[in-house]
């Protein structure tokens, strides 16, 4: 396999499935995988909705694993930046390892149990467990 992350290729679409699109790459012996994550900057619902099989392409390796032969390719990655979005989207290889990310920590501290103070009611229990022990003779 003589394809590298990064690189802006042309194929043809050779198969469509719920999760994505085959695509037998220009000059190149392997084929890659679209996700269907990968096809458009929008939700996509239905890729059928999107790309048909024959239809050509123009696709970036986002990512290529020699050991199981497999090449990721994405739409979506040559789409320029939907209105609003200020700051251009990391590639997956340049984003952190997944174990390295940080984990949002908000609302999750820790933090000592609180205590609670009650007042004794009508009948002189500042607690359920007051009146359990006295219900139960203890």
């Amino acid at each position: 396999m003589s394809v590298e992350v990064g690189a802006v290729l042309k194929g043809k679409v050779t198969g469509i499935q719920s999760f994505g699109a085959f695509v037998a790459l220009e000059g190149q012996e392997t084929q890659g995988l679209i996700h269907i994550s990968e096809v458009s900057n929008t939700y996509v619902k239905d890729i059928n909705e999107f790309l048909t099989v024959g239809q050509e392409v123009e696709v970036k390796v986002i990512k290529v694993d020699t050991e199981k032969n497999k090449i990721s390719l994405s739409i979506r990655a040559l789409m320029p930046n939907p209105e609003g979005d200020k700051a251009p989207k990391k590639e997956r290889s340049e984003r952190a390892p997944r174990g390295d990310r940080k984990r949002n920590t908000l609302g999750a501290r820790k933090r000592a149990p609180q205590q609670f103070q009650s007042e004794p009611d009508q009948e002189g229990y500042s607690t359920l467990a007051d009146a359990l022990k006295e219900a139960m003779g203890k």
